[in-house]
C-alpha cells in the first residue's frame, strides 16, 4: 500500500493510500454527507362513528289534546255554539284528569265537607244576586276514579243541606271505579265565555238561569250536579250541548263514563230521592240530577 499525503484546497494534507490500484483519501475538506433514510409510514387514523341518540317519546293515550278549550264555535241565534261532529278523538272520550288538587293519599275514599273557603268563593260564580247565601252552600271535596286508571281529587260547591249525602253519592261511584273526568268549580268568567263545545265539568253551584230560560237553575241553587256532561249531553231538538258531543247522543253506544237507566249513577241519586234528566220526555238531560227533579 502506498500513502500519500496530498495537500488540500483548505490548507490541510490528505492522506492518499493505494493498495492494488485502490486509492483512498484521508483528510482534506468536511465531507459533505447526504443520508437519504426512508420515510416513517404515515400514521393511520381511526375514526369511531358513535350512532346518534335516538329520544323516543311516548304520548300517552289519555293525552289531553291541546286544542281543548281554545277553538270557540260559531254562534247560533239563541247565543249556544253551532253544534259541530264530535272530532275523532273525542269520539270515545278517555282523557286525563288535569291536577287541579292534589291527588288523594291513597286508593281509599277521601272526603271533606267545610265552610265555603274565602279563595274559593273568589273564584267561584257566585255573586250576592244569587238565589243563595254563602252560608247555605258548603265545599265539598271527593276523591274519583279518572279515565287514566288513576285517583283524583275533586271539589263541588252544593247546597249545605245536601252535603252529605251528595259525599255518599260519590263515595258509591268511587267503590264502582265509575270513572269521573274532571270536578271542579266553575268560574263566573266560563258562563258568558264563547262556547267551545268540548268541556267537561262534574259540577254543582252554577249561578246561572235555566237553559233557554230566564228563571234560575236548580244549579244556581247548588240542588242540582250535573256527571261527565260530554259523555251524558243535553239534547232538545237540534240542540246538544256540550256542542261537540253529538256522538254521545247514541246512547246505545255504550262507552265508558256515560249514565244508563238503572245504573250506580242513577240508583246512588235516587236513593237520596233526586231525579234523573235522562228520565224526561220533552228533552234529554243525561248530565243532570236535581233535588226538584227538574
Amino acid at each position: 500500500m502506498v500513502v500519500v499525503l496530498a495537500a488540500c484546497a483548505g490548507g490541510g494534507d490528505s492522506v492518499v493510500a493505494e493498495d492494488a490500484g485502490t486509492t483512498t483519501t484521508i483528510g482534506g475538506a468536511a465531507a459533505n454527507t447526504t443520508s437519504s433514510l426512508p420515510s416513517p409510514p404515515a400514521p393511520t387514523v381511526t375514526t369511531t362513528l358513535v350512532p346518534a341518540a335516538t329520544t323516543t317519546t311516548t304520548i300517552s293515550p289519555f293525552a289531553r289534546p291541546v286544542w281543548l278549550g281554545t277553538r270557540p264555535l260559531p254562534l247560533r241565534p239563541d247565543e249556544h255554539g253551532e253544534v259541530q261532529p264530535t272530532p275523532p278523538v273525542l269520539v270515545d272520550r278517555r282523557l286525563a284528569t288535569p291536577p287541579d288538587l292534589p291527588s288523594p293519599a291513597g286508593t281509599a275514599f277521601e272526603w271533606s265537607i267545610e265552610p265555603v273557603p274565602t279563595e274559593v268563593l273568589a273564584r267561584s260564580s257566585w255573586v250576592p244576586e244569587c238565589p243563595v247565601t254563602v252560608d247555605e252552600l258548603a265545599y265539598v271535596t271527593v276523591s274519583h276514579m279518572g279515565f287514566d286508571g288513576e285517583y283524583h281529587t275533586g271539589e263541588l260547591l252544593i247546597n249545605a243541606a245536601w252535603a252529605e249525602e251528595v259525599v255518599q253519592v260519590f263515595e258509591t261511584l268511587h267503590a264502582a271505579a265509575f270513572p269521573i273526568e274532571q270536578m271542579r268549580i266553575i268560574r263566573a268568567e266560563e258562563i258568558d265565555a264563547p262556547p267551545t263545545g268540548d268541556w267537561n265539568d262534574t259540577t254543582s253551584f252554577v249561578c246561572r238561569p235555566a237553559v233557554g230560560n230566564t228563571s234560575w237553575s236548580q244549579h244556581a241553587y247548588g240542588l242540582a250536579v250535573d256527571v261527565n256532561p260530554f259523555h251524558n249531553p243535553y239534547l232538545k231538538g237540534d240542540l246538544v250541548l256540550p256542542e261537540l258531543a253529538s256522538a254521545y247522543t247514541d246512547r246505545a253506544n255504550v262507552r265508558p263514563g256515560m249514565i244508563e237507566a238503572g245504573d250506580v249513577v242513577v240508583t246512588a241519586f235516587g236513593e237520596m230521592g233526586w231525579a234523573w234528566g235522562g228520565n224526561w220526555n220533552t228533552l234529554k238531560d243525561w248530565m243532570h240530577f236535581s233535588a226538584s227533579g227538574g
